[in-house]
């Protein structure tokens, strides 16, 4: 059987592969992407970030009505739990989504192979499914996404220990939940569960919670979270987690080991090239496995491309879909472009943590000269109708320029806020900018606004 030839082979069709196959077909190039799995968009849609966002939307309303609506005057009675109910709504919106992808990939003529994707050599993809299929194409793209990383001694068994996948389904509610590691995943899988009344213990082995992101965020963080409930240790390695007699055990250097009904592991995520073939090519990875790129997304194969969580950066969806669009133009055009300094992280707890460009560590370790201004939503009239006081945010700004170079918000609907962020950064903007644009009344933008207001020492309400 001759090879089907194609302009673009996408290896992957979650966020980077499925939206880089729609640019290429959009700019007049035959492509065709190869997915493994039956259902489209990847570990986020199916297993990942919206199975989780549509726990955490459920389980935060079964909160507030146990909670909070007793403070807006109205007055709830027997509030019960519908575990199987919130589980079938949460499946119901991947299964819509996926076969939205599906609808979109036939919308842009785009051919679509199932099987496992498997690069032959230069210019060659073999898919391997019910049957072998080769394919030819000047282009290839490669973007299969990453996996939970493990942690040695952590014996994972697909139920009581295991990681968000798992998470994303228990059958019923934990007694005490574990979770090792405090970054973005495991905080928010932790919300989810101890919302829903589970006992919720935080090891990390960092002195610290969310890694990477501005540390006076963080330790605002760690004490919200400790008042919803949550248990952490800090400091912590964790070296054996296993069942026995139906319960879990985890072990920790130096400390007592620590009983759970539950185990999930969230220690970040590897790049998934296992089997991918990529010694047939010139394509080199780095010590973490990640592939090497150029600015171009190009390996060192030519005309062998990869975006998203398989190379270096932070691994989020949004990142990879703009690598993606970026990566087939540049292919069909020669340009393409992403810049770095304006991708947005969110970790969709309550409150929400949201954050874009540099933070004062990065700032003070590069010797960057820069002036803060901050915000508390608890000033903010918005804020108060809500009920929703807690947080801030902070925009830091060269001392010279005033040019925005990092914005940092915890509080309510923080995930939304941070977009006026990215837009400056990306467009360059000062923090008298954004002081000198109308923010509508009442809003929580109007924080934003008095931030870039702080920066000059001029806030107007507070």
């Amino acid at each position: 059987m001759s090879a089907q030839k194609h302009d673009v082979v996408v290896i992957g069709a979650g966020p980077g592969g499925y939206v880089a196959a729609i640019r290429a077909a959009q700019l007049g190039l035959d492509t065709a992407c190869v997915e493994l799995e039956p259902r489209l968009g990847g570990t986020c849609l199916r297993v990942g970030c919206i199975p989780s966002k549509a726990l955490l939307e459920s389980s935060e309303r079964y909160a507030e009505a146990q909670n909070e609506m007793a403070d807006h005057g109205i007055d709830v009675n027997g509030v019960a739990l519908n575990l199987d109910n919130m589980l079938k709504r949460k499946d119901g919106i991947v299964d819509t989504l996926t076969q939205g992808v599906d609808h979109l990939l036939k919308k842009n003529k785009i051919k679509r192979y199932t099987g496992r994707g498997r690069i032959a050599g230069p210019g060659k993809v073999v898919v391997e499914g019910d049957e072998s299929t080769t394919l030819e194409a000047k282009n290839i793209i490669i973007a299969t996404g990453s996996n939970s990383a493990p942690l040695p001694g952590v014996e994972l068994d697909g139920d009581r220990i295991g990681t968000s996948t798992e998470a994303l389904s228990y059958p019923e509610v934990p007694k005490h939940l574990v979770v090792i590691g405090a970054g973005v995943i495991g905080l928010e899988l932790g919300s989810v569960w101890r919302r829903l009344g589970a006992e919720v213990t935080v090891l990390e082995y960092l002195d610290r919670i969310l890694p990477g992101m501005d540390t006076e965020l963080a330790k605002y963080a760690k004490k919200t979270f400790e008042k919803q409930g949550f248990k952490f240790e800090l400091g912590a390695r964790v070296q054996a987690a296993r069942v026995e007699n139906g319960e879990c055990i985890v072990e920790i250097e130096g400390r007592e080991p620590v009983q759970a009904d539950r185990v999930l592991l969230c220690v970040g995520r590897a790049p998934n090239t296992e089997g991918l073939g990529l010694d047939s090519v010139n394509v080199k990875q780095d010590k973490r496995g990640c592939i090497e790129v150029d600015e171009h997304w190009r390996t060192g194969e030519p005309g062998i491309f990869a975006v998203g969580d398989v190379i270096t950066g932070p691994m989020l969806a949004h990142k990879a879909e703009d690598e993606g669009i970026a990566c087939a133009e540049f292919i069909a055009t020669g340009q393409g472009h992403v810049n770095y300094d304006a991708i947005p992280g969110i970790v969709y707890t309550q409150p929400e943590i949201a954050t874009v460009g540099k933070t004062e560590e990065e700032l003070h370790e590069h010797g960057r000269e820069y002036r803060k201004g901050k915000f508390s939503y608890a000033a903010n009239a918005r804020a108060r109708a809500l009920g929703h006081t807690e947080g801030f945010v902070k925009i830091l700004a060269d001392d010279e320029t005033d040019r925005i170079l990092g914005v940092h918000i915890i509080g309510a609907h923080a995930g939304d806020l941070i977009a006026e962020a990215v837009a400056a950064i990306e467009f360059g903007a000062s923090s008298e900018d954004l002081a000198r644009t109308c923010h509508a009344h009442p809003t929580l933008s109007e924080i934003v606004r008095e931030a870039a207001l702080a920066v000059d020492g001029r806030v107007i309400n507070a």
